[in-house]
C-alpha cells in the first residue's frame, strides 16, 4: 500500500506539470510568437543594452522563456537590415550602468559606425556609468554616436579597469584540504587560487598585459571617436569620477538630459509622425525572403564550454549556452557537403573545455578545408584554450581588438579532502582492481609518486598535441608557439602582432574574408548551419511526452480562451509534415 502511495503520488505530481505547466508555457509561447506590429514609417529603433547580452542566438527557444535578452550577432545583423529600411530613420541606445564584455562593445561599435555612415543619427543615453567589469568599453560604445546624453546627477566613473582573484590555499592549509593540480604552464593559471595565496609573477604579469591591451584599445577608439588626443582623453578620464555634469563640462559627453528628452530630440530628427519602435520588436518583424541563388557563405556558431556530445541531452530550459562536440561538427560537414556553399563562417565565443571535444570540431574544420571550403573564424569575446583549439586551423582568424584568445595550454588535476573530511569524523575509503593508476583520481589521498609521473606526462602530450595544431594551423615552428603559448592569454590584438590572428575585425569582416578566399563576387547569401530546435521538440525533451499529446495540449489552451494559441496547432502540422526540426535549416538566410 505505501508504495502504490507513492506512486500514485509521483503520477499525480507529473500530471500537475503535464496539464498545468505545459499549457503554461504554450501560451507564454504563443504570446511571445505574436506578430508585432508594423513598423511606422518614421521610426526611431530603440536599442536597451541594459539586459542580458549573448554572443549569439540560443538554439533552444524554451530557453528565453520569461527573460528578456539579446545576442550580439542578432543586434549587428538587425542594424545591418535597419540600414537599409527607409522606415528606420534613427537608431536610440540606452547603455548599462556597468561593463559590456569588451569585443561585444566592438561588435556593437563597429554595426553603429556602419549605420551612422548611411546618414542616419544615432544617439546613446547613459543613466550612469560606474566601476563594473569593463566600463571603459561601455564608455567606448556610447562615444561611437553622434550624440551621447546622460541623465542629469548621474554618476561618471570611468577611471581604468580592474579585477579581483580569490585565492584559497591558507584556507585549504588551514582546513587539510589539498589541491593536487598540474599545469602546463606558468601561465595557465585557471586554478591558481587553489594553489598560491596570491598572484605568481607570471599570473600577475598575463592579467596586467590583457588587461592594459583591452583599457588602452577601448580609451584610444573612444577618442577617435570624439576627435580627440588619447592621451588626454585618459587622462581626463583617470583624474575622476565625475558626476555628469563635469563630464559634460570635460567634453567626456555631449548633453546632460533625461531620457524621454533624448528620445523627443530623435522622434524630431525622424519626422512630426515618427514614432519609438522596440528593438525586439523589430528584430521579430518578417522580412523580404532573400532570392534562393547565388553563392552560399555557411554560418556556424558556437558559444559556451566545449563538451563531447550533442545538444539533444541538454535542459530544454536552461538559459546557458554549451558547444556540443556532435553537433558543431555536424553543422561544419553539412556545410562542406553542400553544393550551394563556397565557404563558412564558423563564429567562435568560448573560454575552452575538453581536448577530446575540441579535437573533433577541428577535425570537421579540416574536413571543409578539404573539401574546398574555406573556413574562417570570428571570434566573439573569448576564442581562448579549447576555443583556440577548434580555431587555429582555419582558413583565416578575424578577431576583436579585445577578444580573448590564445591561452595555449592545459591543467587539471584534483581536490584531496580526505584529511579536512576526517576532522569531522567523516572517513573515505577505497577499493580498486587492477593497476595502481586506476585509483589515481580518489579524494582521499593525494597522487603517489608514479601516478604524478604518470599523470604530468599524460598532460605533457595534450599539451603537446595542442601545440602542434597550433604550429600546423598557424604555419609557425613548434619552438616559437612553445615560446608565446605556456597557457599565456592574449587579446586579439596582442595575438595579431604574434601571428595567432590573421585580422582585426568583427562578424562582417570575417565574412568578406570568407568571399575573398572563396572569389566570390558581389553580395553573397548567408545561411545559418546550427540546428535549430523547435519549441514542440524542446517540450519532448523536457515532459517525455508525444508530439501529438502537445498539439492536444495546444488546443486545449485555444479552447481556453487564447486565440494566439491557434498559431501553435499550424506550427505542430508543419512539424508533422517535416517542414520544421532539428534537421531544418532556417528558412530565411542571416543577412
Amino acid at each position: 500500500m505505501k508504495q502504490f502511495l507513492i506512486t500514485a503520488a509521483g503520477v499525480f505530481a507529473g500530471l500537475v506539470l503535464f496539464l498545468v505547466g505545459v499549457p503554461f508555457v504554450l501560451i507564454v509561447m504563443a504570446a511571445s510568437a505574436a506578430k508585432p506590429e508594423p513598423t511606422p514609417a518614421h521610426a526611431v529603433l530603440d536599442l536597451d543594452l541594459r539586459q542580458p547580452l549573448s554572443d549569439q542566438e540560443p538554439s533552444n527557444p524554451l530557453a528565453a522563456i520569461g527573460r528578456r535578452s539579446l545576442s550580439v550577432l542578432s543586434v549587428i545583423q538587425t542594424l545591418k537590415r535597419a540600414e537599409t529600411d527607409d522606415h528606420i530613420r534613427a537608431l536610440m541606445i540606452r547603455l548599462p550602468e556597468g561593463g559590456i564584455e569588451p569585443a561585444a562593445a566592438d561588435e556593437i561599435r563597429l554595426a553603429v559606425k556602419r549605420f551612422r555612415a548611411t546618414g542616419k543619427p544615432v544617439l546613446a543615453h547613459s543613466q550612469g556609468l560606474y566601476p563594473s567589469g569593463m566600463v571603459t568599453s561601455t564608455y567606448m560604445l556610447g562615444a561611437s554616436a553622434d550624440e551621447f546624453w546622460m541623465q542629469p546627477g548621474s554618476s561618471f566613473q570611468v577611471t581604468g579597469a580592474s579585477s579581483e582573484d580569490i585565492f584559497f590555499k591558507r584556507f585549504f592549509d588551514k582546513y587539510g584540504v589539498k589541491a593536487n593540480y598540474e599545469q602546463r604552464y606558468e601561465y595557465k593559471n585557471a586554478v591558481n587560487g587553489y594553489l598560491y595565496d596570491d598572484y605568481t609573477p607570471a599570473h600577475r604579469e598575463s592579467e596586467l598585459s590583457w588587461m592594459g591591451s583591452i583599457y588602452q584599445t577601448a580609451v584610444a577608439t573612444a577618442a577617435a571617436d570624439r576627435k580627440q588626443a588619447a592621451d588626454a582623453v585618459a587622462k581626463t578620464l583617470e583624474a575622476g569620477p565625475y558626476m555628469a555634469e563635469e563630464a559634460q563640462k570635460l567634453k567626456l559627453v555631449d548633453k546632460v538630459g533625461q531620457v524621454r528628452e533624448a528620445q523627443k530630440t530623435l522622434l524630431d530628427k525622424a519626422g512630426s509622425d515618427a514614432k519609438l519602435v522596440d528593438f525586439d520588436d523589430y528584430v521579430r518583424q518578417p522580412r523580404d525572403p532573400s532570392p534562393a541563388v547565388g553563392p552560399v557563405i555557411a554560418v556556424v556558431e558556437a558559444e559556451g564550454p566545449i563538451v563531447t556530445g550533442h545538444d539533444g541531452a541538454t535542459n530544454p530550459f536552461s538559459g546557458g549556452s554549451t558547444i556540443y562536440s556532435d553537433t558543431v561538427s555536424k553543422a561544419i560537414y553539412d556545410a562542406a557537403e553542400a553544393k550551394e556553399v563556397k565557404a563558412i563562417v564558423f563564429r567562435v565565443n568560448s573560454p575552452g573545455g575538453s581536448d577530446t571535444a575540441s579535437e573533433q570540431i577541428l577535425a570537421a574544420v579540416r574536413a571543409a578545408k578539404a573539401a574546398k571550403k574555406p573556413v574562417v573564424v570570428s571570434m566573439g569575446t573569448y576564442a581562448a584554450s579549447g576555443g583556440y583549439w577548434i580555431s587555429s586551423e582555419a582558413s583565416a582568424i578575424v578577431a576583436e581588438p579585445t577578444s580573448l584568445t590564445g591561452s595555449i595550454g592545459v591543467f587539471g588535476g584534483k581536490f584531496v579532502v580526505g584529511e579536512a573530511l576526517a576532522r569531522f569524523g567523516v572517513d573515505i575509503r577505497g577499493l580498486g582492481v587492477g593497476g595502481d593508476y586506476a585509483g589515481a583520481f580518489g579524494s582521499a589521498k593525494e597522487f603517489t609518486p608514479a601516478q604524478r609521473a604518470a599523470f604530468a606526462k599524460w598532460m605533457d602530450q595534450i599539451y603537446g598535441n595542442f601545440v602542434t595544431r597550433v604550429a600546423e594551423g598557424r604555419g609557425l615552428p613548434e619552438t616559437r608557439v612553445r615560446e608565446i603559448a605556456k597557457g599565456r592569454v592574449w587579446t586579439g590584438a596582442q595575438a595579431k602582432s604574434l601571428g595567432l590572428v590573421d585580422e582585426i575585425g568583427g562578424f562582417y569582416q570575417a565574412v568578406d574574408k570568407a568571399k575573398a578566399l572563396a572569389g566570390i563576387q558581389g553580395e553573397a547569401r548567408l545561411k545559418r548551419m546550427n540546428t535549430q530546435t523547435s519549441p514542440f521538440e524542446a517540450l519532448q525533451k523536457a515532459f517525455g511526452v508525444s508530439a501529438t499529446s502537445i498539439r492536444g495540449l495546444a488546443a486545449a489552451a485555444w479552447v481556453l480562451g487564447d486565440p494566439r494559441a491557434q498559431g501553435l496547432l499550424d506550427e505542430m502540422a508543419k512539424s508533422r509534415l517535416g517542414v520544421q526540426g532539428s534537421t531544418v535549416m532556417a528558412p530565411t538566410p542571416v543577412r
